[in-house]
């Protein structure tokens, strides 16, 4: 069934998986920090997390 929730909870994972790629095709492999690898790690965790809950909520 299509929810009008679940469309928006969709909408908001592509919009956090647009945003992860960005930022992994912005970073320099040779010159990379550690905060630069911790914030892709966030952003892997925060998709995760809508991930879960969205199956959650089905």
């Amino acid at each position: 069934m299509n929810h009008p929730q679940n469309n928006g909870q969709v909408e908001q994972l592509k919009i956090r998986l647009h945003l992860f790629l960005e930022k992994l095709e912005s970073i320099e492999p040779e010159t990379a920090d550690l905060q630069e690898i911790d914030q892709l790690i966030l952003l892997v965790d925060e998709i995760e997390q809508q991930m879960e809950q969205l199956k959650t909520d089905n």
